[in-house]
């Protein structure tokens, strides 16, 4: 599993369990393509994700994977008329500076009160590992990490896209538990920022995607 360079999968580089016939259900990896998106976004903004969203080219992308993805939400405008270094700062405001700490920590701890900081990494880290997957020390980041979480649930969403039967019952607990609860509060709390610009829009589009993916795997469950 890789992304943000904070987590890796030990057992396979890929993170994937090929099938025979090499077929893949590519509305899940419309999904997992997603995700990976978002671990991007969610990080501060180099001149390659810049020039995404200044272009447009970023939104377009956006609405060709939620089209594949096949899930009933609007895809997103993402814009901005800042240059690249005020989007950083802005990104830095926001998600990782701030006394005792930022406005939106990037943390699902940060935002729940009914479970506590040890069960919730806990929990995460179990679920990490029993993929085959471990944190990367250098980056010294928590399991509840949201960079983390998206790379996972993109993870486990691949797996289920190439076969993996117990990849779908994996990602709706973790969506039940974790995401979909996080992406919510996360949402929440940007909302009472001020001057958020264009992370305000992602958090939007972030809570719908991860409520629309809960949704679909609930209806087909049952």
């Amino acid at each position: 599993m890789t992304g943000h360079g904070t987590t890796v999968d030990s057992a396979d580089e890929s993170g994937t369990v090929e099938l025979e016939d090499g077929e893949v259900d590519t509305t899940l990896a419309s999904r997992a393509t997603v995700y990976g998106l978002f671990v991007r976004l969610f990080d501060e903004p180099d001149e390659q994700v810049y020039e995404a969203i200044d272009d447009g080219s970023l939104s377009q992308e956006l609405a060709t994977l939620v089209e594949r993805a096949d899930l009933e939400i609007d895809s997103p405008q993402l814009e901005t008329d800042d240059d690249l270094r005020t989007l950083k700062a802005r990104f830095n405001d926001i998600f990782e500076v701030g006394v005792p700490m930022p406005s939106v920590p990037l943390y699902e701890s940060s935002h729940r009160d009914d479970v506590s900081w040890h069960d919730l990494n806990l929990d995460l880290a179990r679920a990490y590992d029993y993929y085959g997957l471990d944190v990367d020390d250098s980056n010294r980041e928590d399991h509840d990490n949201l960079r983390l979480q998206l790379e996972f649930a993109s993870y486990l969403a691949r797996r289920e896209a190439v076969g993996d039967p117990d990849a779908r019952a994996a990602r709706r607990d973790f969506l039940d538990r974790h995401l979909t609860v996080f992406a919510r509060q996360l949402s929440d709390a940007i909302e009472s920022e001020p001057n958020t610009g264009v992370y305000g829009e992602l958090a939007d589009f972030l809570e719908a995607f991860v409520a629309a993916e809960h949704r679909s795997l609930a209806s087909t469950d049952q």
